[in-house]
Parts: structure tokens; C-alpha cells; sequence
């Protein structure tokens, strides 16, 4: 699924994706470790997967998007 960063905190590697609904949706740093990234900047296209359902559904991974 793609996404745009919104948020990027560096000390704790979480921060916060917009889904292209517009729907903000947090991911935590395993997430973002989980993709091999260094740094994100906000406006940046991502590719996030996720698991879970309604309440429960939460990031797994976040990557950049390539073509």
C-alpha cells in the first residue's frame, strides 16, 4: 500500500503516514527499521504494509516507494 510520510521523529524512529484517503495512521520504529531506512522527510511517497483490522491495525513496515 502507498502512503505520504506526514511525520518523522529521529530520536525514536516512529512517526506518522497519510494514506492516500487522507487517513493519518502512526507506525513505531520496528516498522520503520523493518525497512532499512536511515531518514524520512515528510512528503515523501512511501510503501507501508500493514496487518490487523479496525482498532487493531497497525504499520509493519515502511519503505520508500520505487517505480
Amino acid at each position: 500500500m502507498q502512503a505520504t510520510a506526514y511525520t518523522y521523529d529521529s530520536d525514536s524512529r516512529s512517526g506518522s503516514v497519510l494514506l492516500d484517503d487522507g487517513t493519518p495512521m502512526p507506525f513505531d520504529g520496528p516498522a520503520f527499521d523493518a525497512g532499512g531506512l536511515r531518514l524520512l522527510r515528510p512528503g515523501q511517497r512511501v510503501r507501508i504494509e500493514v496487518e490487523g483490522e479496525g482498532e487493531a491495525r497497525r504499520i509493519t513496515l515502511v519503505t520508500l516507494q520505487t517505480l
